[in-house]
């Protein structure tokens, strides 16, 4: 049995314990840095967008890791089979980038050399616009200018601590199917994203976290029968015994799964991030086969810091059993599932 919270109040309590552990599908719990008990330097915080058509997909982050900060835009090309990631990281940020406390209304705001991230939140909707002068190289300028819909709609967040870890935690929300419309430009290349066909995804995530960490997260948004779908399935995210991360979002309403099983497929003994991935629960509810386009790798080693990332976009396949019973077909569509081991 997963614990759901229902209660609104404080994140912390004021002895920097957590007030509750689980998950919603809001934000039930109010987060105040304030209240963090552990050392500044190890509180990390983040926003980071993703949006996905057929054919191409923009990611991009803000993040204030305490002695790192990290912003990061990818261009994502499905057909073509590339991607261009520029990432910047900063000294020392401990909290001074002033991430909104909300992911329901507020500004995230990153400047560097060559480039602006802007993130603007409003109830209605999300303004992310911007720019990275020197993209992929011979002054090559990317532009991008893009608004998300807020509709109605449940979200997963869940609150996790780290077991025999008093003051750690990890709070998060993911938003699927946000309706996405806007341009990117490469130079003269323009990726048009139109909002039947396009969509967005927030993964804002404020927490305390061990020194080494792997985990697993995959996503996707989609249209299936004329409504929208979202999947959002991952681990090592923490102690999940009280709840999991996994939960499919259906015409605007959260299904709950249990554990869901899927790791990097193996091959003469290593590891194959660009076979087809299996995943399934432990109650019949989800079986999807997922076949990779493309792996988005980064290794960033910065002496004591490191992050090894492998994000695999592709096409899932299979079948979602919702609450009701009712089963819904999932055909060839965008997403990714990714495996990422960080020292931070």
């Amino acid at each position: 049995m997963q614990h759901r919270i229902l209660i609104e109040g404080p994140l912390h309590q004021t002895n920097g314990q957590l007030s509750e552990t689980g998950y919603a599908t809001s934000l039930m719990k109010s987060y105040d840095r304030k209240r963090i008990k552990a050392p500044k330097w190890r509180i990390k915080e983040w926003d980071y967008y993703l949006i996905t058509s057929e054919d191409y997909a923009l990611a991009l982050t803000i993040a204030d890791n305490a002695y790192m900060g990290m912003d990061s835009v990818s261009l994502i090309d499905f057909q073509n089979k590339r991607q261009i990631t520029k990432s910047a990281m900063s000294l020392m940020p401990l909290g001074k980038r002033g991430l909104p406390n909300s992911s329901v209304s507020g500004a995230s705001r990153a400047v560097g050399k060559n480039y602006e991230i802007n993130f603007v939140v409003t109830p209605e909707k999300r303004d992310i616009y911007g720019h990275f002068y020197d993209f992929s190289g011979e002054g090559s300028q990317l532009l991008f200018d893009l608004t998300l819909q807020n509709p109605v709609t449940d979200s997963m967040v869940i609150v996790t601590p780290f077991e025999n870890k008093p003051y750690h935690f990890y709070y998060n929300q993911k938003i699927n199917c946000l309706p996405a419309s806007g341009h990117v430009i490469l130079d003269k290349e323009d990726f048009y994203f139109s909002p039947s066909t396009a969509f967005g995804v927030l993964d804002w995530g404020r927490g305390v976290w061990p020194y080494k960490n792997t985990w697993y997260w995959g996503s996707l948004s989609g249209v299936v029968m004329g409504r929208p779908f979202g999947l959002n399935i991952g681990h090592g995210f923490g102690d999940t015994s009280l709840a999991t991360e996994n939960m499919v979002i259906y015409a605007g309403r959260a299904h709950k799964l249990g554990q869901v099983h899927f790791s990097v497929p193996q091959k003469d003994g290593r590891e194959d991030y660009l076979s087809p991935w299996q995943i399934y629960d432990d109650s019949n509810r989800l079986k999807m086969v997922f076949e990779p386009i493309l792996d988005r790798y980064a290794n960033i080693n910065a002496l004591l810091l490191a992050s090894v990332q492998h994000q695999v976009f592709g096409r899932f396949s299979g079948e979602v059993v919702l609450d009701s019973g009712e089963t819904l077909n999932i055909e060839n569509m965008i997403g990714f599932l990714e495996k990422v081991y960080n020292k931070w």
